[in-house]
């Protein structure tokens, strides 16, 4: 087990016996209603001078090499809002233990954050099989449980799991948009599908036949995080035909699906979930045929383009990279850590001078937390969901670039999104 200690901003955990004094006392606050003068100490995370936050990320295993450069991101944001004086006065510490994309060591690491640091909350704990290991028990012990890092429709379950918040657009919204662009651009394919074996393939599927047709894909083939051998699953979709693929697959197995078309002489197109369809991340799997394998890959995302210099957030975000990061190669990893970090640092600050757990929910389900997506957050009182839809990039000439208009879903239709997204604020911070 990995362990690093992160300086950042604090969340806390109000306990339990506490929280009705609490709400009583916000009622004159800001729109999180945490300008109470409850006592730091009294708030699991949370000092005078301190927030304490912590996260499960894979930084061994098989999913580190696709993943592993999200926290680093994450606690280089924090480090520049630190040294801009925090949030309220109080900086943020960052936790990032490692679970190895093990559900079994992410309940291990989970449970010593919340029992024996005393984390305030639990931000962007990545994958869909390990963060489900956790769902209840962070629950059960009332720990905001922020932006999980998994497009799954699991974390928008607010009357179960009222704690939880997800982030990414779910797997299946996303399906949907990647199905409607490629009808649109490739209408006589064959289309297939490539998918993880749990709920990010099966979701992406329903997600992919809900827009396509039953029956409309001619190839369903599944793999395993536990065996990166997938010739029999690429020489199956050979087979059928496929000529338009679909990627329901982390980044180490997209490349792992392209790179064994290519040794097979099989071309098809790609068409790829934002959590395994990030060019420059997808490149340092492919080596020196990068340019050649992924030109026209299709894929889904909602935040910021890393190659999109022109883009005030990212061009903040490469900034904070340079100075906070050591310089790092800047990509989708890096962009998805900092918007992490914007967005949590949004919602402390709507949560008052003086935060507590139930203020900190109370903030995001005001409609005021905005993120720097493309699209809007979902958050409310009836839903936890994160980013309602996306937009569509296309790889041309080794630079990966949005297309066409933003898009959200509502049931199984796909509506352009033509409203402006938040601006970036004065020096990249929430005000």
């Amino acid at each position: 087990m990995t362990s690093s200690r992160y300086s950042a901003t604090k969340f806390s955990v109000l306990a339990a016996a506490a929280t009705a004094a609490t709400l009583a006392l916000a009622g004159c606050g800001s729109s999180g209603g945490g300008d109470s003068p409850a006592a730091a100490e009294d708030v699991p995370g949370i000092t005078d001078t301190t927030v304490s936050i912590g996260t499960h990320q894979p930084l061994t295993g098989p999913a580190a090499s696709g993943y592993a450069t999200i926290s680093p991101a994450t606690k280089a944001y924090f480090d520049y809002v630190n040294a801009n004086g925090g949030v309220n006065g109080r900086t943020i510490e960052y936790t990032v233990k490692d679970d190895g994309y093990n559900p079994a060591t992410t309940q291990s690491v989970v449970r010593e954050m919340v029992l024996q640091d005393e984390v305030f909350a639990i931000l962007g704990g990545l994958g869909t099989p390990p963060h489900s290991s956790v769902l209840d028990f962070l629950n059960d012990n009332e720990v905001p449980d922020l932006f999980v890092a998994s497009g799954s429709p699991t974390w928008n379950q607010p009357e179960d799991y009222p704690y939880t918040y997800g982030f990414m657009q779910d797997y299946d919204t996303e399906a949907k948009g990647l199905a409607t662009y490629v009808q649109e651009e490739f209408p006589d394919a064959t289309y297939c599908l490539f998918g993880q074996d749990d709920d990010f393939g099966a979701d992406f599927k329903t997600g992919l036949e809900s827009a396509l047709g039953s029956g409309a894909l001619a190839s369903s083939q599944v793999y395993s995080t536990a065996n990166t051998d997938v010739a029999a699953q690429i020489s199956a979709m050979q087979a059928a035909g496929c000529e338009v693929n679909f990627l329901a697959s982390i980044n180490g197995f997209s490349a792992q699906a392209i790179g064994t078309a290519a040794k097979l002489g099989y071309f098809p197109k790609w068409a790829a979930s934002s959590a395994g369809g990030d060019y420059n991340t997808l490149s340092s799997y492919l080596g020196e045929n990068t340019e050649k394998l992924l030109e026209g890959f299709i894929s889904a995302n909602y935040l910021p383009a890393a190659s999109d210099t022109e883009d005030e957030w990212t061009a903040k975000f490469a900034e904070i990279n340079e100075e906070y990061n050591q310089g790092a190669e800047f990509d989708g990893n890096t962009i998805f850590g900092m918007s992490i970090a914007y967005l949590f640092v949004e919602a402390l600050q709507e949560a008052g001078e003086n935060p507590t757990r139930e203020s900190l929910l109370t903030a995001l389900e005001s409609g005021d937390v905005k993120g720097n997506g493309h699209v809007p957050l979902d958050f409310s009182t009836d839903s936890h969901a994160g980013y309602s839809g996306g937009m569509i990039t296309v790889v041309s000439g080794g630079v990966q670039s949005y297309v066409g208009t933003p898009y959200t879903a509502e049931g199984d239709s796909v509506s352009p999104y033509t409203e402006e997204r938040a601006a970036m604020p004065e020096n990249g911070i929430p005000q």
